[in-house]
């Protein structure tokens, strides 16, 4: 294994997620724009990671994740809005 860019950015991904997930079960309320934000980074990090260091399935699994997020994301968004006086 090599020490490039690529491994550095995926570790900094991986780091964001498991970052997240701490997160998500430490905090007394979780911020949800936070969390998806910290996940669609993660997942996008570990794509750009993957585009030298392919992997089929690990590809499948961050899309997903990045598209979960994004739309968790999206909701957290719209409901941080809808609650604003």
């Amino acid at each position: 294994m090599t020490f490039d860019w690529a491994n550095i950015v995926g570790l900094i991904g991986s780091t964001l997620f498991l970052a997240a997930f701490a997160y998500a079960n430490a905090a007394p309320k979780m911020d949800k724009v936070l969390f998806n934000a910290a996940n669609l980074v993660g997942a996008a990090l570990l794509l750009a990671s993957l585009s030298v260091h392919f992997n089929l399935a690990v590809v499948v699994l961050e899309l997903c994740w990045g598209v979960i997020a994004l739309i968790g994301l999206v909701q957290a968004i719209r409901a941080r809005k809808a609650s604003r006086p």
